[in-house]
């Protein structure tokens, strides 16, 4: 790689939110609900490198609202740098409705009416940006009108101007050329002399040109693939001309165009089921570009292109579905049994873990997610249920005082008693977990109903389920299976939704002894099932030899585990420190979670009138912050 470039590749053009229809087998028109996603071929090219280890950025524009913000800030999260995405005081971010109709038909309608991608000029490609990186990439959508071609041409200048690479995805959308209706969007060619002409004019400045035996008949301007082939290498004489043939793989020309195109360089494809076709390019691109851009043999770049296409075709979304370095990585290394890769339980874990929104080093919790003890106190004092949800605004804005500034400030809160702190709480940076279980229930029942899904629906992405089971290996083995069954429907509820899960395990209410082994053989168990918490929550163990346990279950089982946060219960100050102290000897521990030994005094004597709002305030962060100093003193 050239260390001098501080990026790996831009990428230039279409953003857009996908609507993607969740029911499948349908009409568009009888679609009940859709997911969210980033989309748009530059799109989710930068998110597909940024994943696979590029260092991308985008030069786009979005709207100022809520669909441009969402495209910004979930790009950043992706680790794609936004420093060229516009924002447009007056456009609307596009949006693409689609959805899966069956293994070859995906309705699309693409709203793009004056949206603010299509308005992107030559003033917002940041030539910094372009020289900075070893490549730029361009799609055969953003020539289709004249701003948008003098935009991407100017894109293509800099990139060579400063020694970098070309790379055109033709990406042809009929529609976007004005060739079809607007409910014709799925459509994929629509021959064109004007557009063969347009896009053939662009070729000669390009290093890279990908697209499938369609997008090749558009740009050589013949619906005979070879013949097709050669006027691209006619345009593009020093161009690497790449094919996609879907299950057949790919074929790429490097130089002259040989008699059959099984004559080129041929990367096999993958036998998966073919679930979902769109953003498959995209994916594909993205793992050429990570191999064509590390200068891997040509064979290898297909290779990874493939397998990244195979994924995409097989999962729902568009960006969503591209892998992870370390997910593809494992994927050519080992495999799969699955043609239906989505319903590989191992590769769809490491996916959803390589691939989080946010990295959590450490957390810092303040939990008052306590129900069954609120109400048992308010009854003891002769208190109304209705002082609780005023308490824990109190306790919110204790937490919110203390994690000011920090990244690790986190809350356990209920949406029983809490529901409008948590309508406070969320999108303000803090991590926010939120229990589901029915108190004190053993076996486990859930407290929104035995339909968790319905309830996690609800909820707002960011917030992470919490679960606390009362679980012993040694439990009778009827009530054991009880507990396992509902803890694997959880674990289904949060993956379906898209929730992170923190799995709380207290053994102490079993009349089987509890041991140095006893919480490690819980995890395994749990792990035995196909259960990956993205935390737990655990009580002191008591021992280094029990921690060591703990560990070696997590790494064996799920090396991508958020990690484990101490639980207080009723703990004294003095017995936490030492738990510390302790905890801070294994890296697997992460943090705390702790409520009542914060909370406790100051919620007795508050809902007893004894002191008032700023007195509670004061001596919960008293007890938060010297929680928080003295995890920081046993590191």
């Amino acid at each position: 790689m050239d260390g001098a470039k501080q990026l790996d590749v831009v990428t230039v053009g279409r953003s857009s939110v996908d609507l993607y229809g969740e029911q499948l087998g349908g009409r568009l028109e009888d679609m009940a609900s859709f997911a969210k996603y980033v989309g748009g071929c530059p799109t989710n090219i930068a998110i597909g490198t940024a994943r696979l280890g590029l260092r991308s950025a985008l030069i786009t524009r979005v709207g100022d609202e809520h669909m441009g913000r969402f495209i910004k800030e979930q790009c950043a999260r992706e680790g794609v740098d936004v420093r060229g995405v516009v924002t447009d005081p007056q456009r609307l971010t596009a949006l693409v409705v689609l959805g899966i109709r069956d293994k070859d038909s995906f309705p699309l309608i693409f709203y793009r009416e004056n949206c603010a991608d299509a308005a992107l000029t030559e003033a917002d490609i940041d030539e910094d940006l372009i020289a900075a990186s070893r490549a730029v990439v361009v799609t055969g959508t953003h020539f289709s009108t004249a701003s948008l071609d003098a935009a991407s041409r100017k894109a293509m200048r800099i990139a060579r101007g400063h020694g970098g690479r070309v790379v055109l995805d033709i990406d042809y959308r009929p529609v976007l050329w004005g060739l079809t209706g607007h409910g014709l969007g799925e459509e994929r060619f629509v021959a064109s002399d004007k557009v063969s002409a347009h896009l053939q004019a662009i070729l000669p400045a390009c290093d890279l040109v990908v697209g499938t035996e369609e997008e090749i008949h558009i740009a050589g301007g013949s619906t005979d693939t070879m013949a097709a082939i050669r006027a691209v290498r006619a345009a593009a004489p020093g161009a690497l001309v790449v094919v996609k043939r879907g299950p057949m793989g790919c074929t790429a020309f490097p130089g002259p165009i040989p008699e059959s195109i099984d004559e080129g360089v041929s990367g096999p494809g993958f036998p998966v089921e073919v679930f979902n076709v769109l953003g498959a390019g995209d994916a594909f691109m993205s793992g050429f570009l990570r191999g064509w851009l590390r200068d891997l043999p040509l064979e290898e770049c297909c290779r990874l292109a493939n397998a990244c296409g195979a994924f995409a075709v097989s999962r729902h979304g568009c960006a969503p579905a591209i892998p992870s370095w370390i997910e593809l990585e494992g994927f050519l290394r080992a495999g799969s049994e699955y043609r239906r890769l989505r319903e590989d339980r191992r590769l769809e874990q490491v996916h959803w873990a390589t691939n989080r929104a946010r990295d959590w080093p450490q957390l810092l919790a303040f939990a008052f997610d306590h129900r069954a003890q609120f109400e048992e106190m308010c009854e003891r004092l002769g208190v109304g249920l209705e002082r609780i949800p005023q308490f824990k605004r109190l306790a919110l804005s204790v937490a919110m005082m203390t994690a000011d500034g920090r990244s690790d400030g986190g809350i356990l809160l209920d949406g029983r008693f809490g529901q409008d702190a948590l309508d406070e709480a969320t999108g303000t940076g803090l991590w926010i977990g939120r229990p589901v279980e029915l108190p004190g229930s053993r076996p486990l029942r859930f407290e929104g109903g035995p339909d968790l899904g319905c309830t996690l629906r609800e909820w707002p992405a960011e917030h992470c389920a919490k679960c606390l089971v009362f679980y012993h290996p040694d439990d009778p083995a009827e009530l054991r299976a009880e507990q396992e069954r509902q803890v694997l429907v959880l674990a289904d509820a949060c993956r379906r939704t898209g929730h992170d899960l923190l799995l709380e395990v207290i053994p102490g209410k079993s009349d089987a002894p509890v041991d140095e082994r006893t919480l490690a053989r819980a995890l395994c168990r749990f792990y035995e099932l196909g259960v990956y918490p993205d935390w737990w929550k655990l009580p002191p163990p008591g021992s280094d030899a029990a921690w060591a346990a703990i560990a070696a279950a997590i790494a064996t089982h799920d090396p991508h585990c958020r990690g484990v946060l101490l639980l207080g219960l009723d703990a004294p100050e003095r017995e936490l420190v030492a738990a510390f102290a302790m905890a801070r000897r294994h890296a697997v521990c992460k943090g705390f979670a702790i409520g009542r030994t914060i909370f406790g005094p100051a919620a007795e004597d508050w809902l007893a009138g004894r002191i008032n709002d700023q007195q509670a305030i004061r001596t919960m962060a008293a007890g938060y912050r010297r929680l928080i100093a003295a995890w920081e003193a046993a590191a």
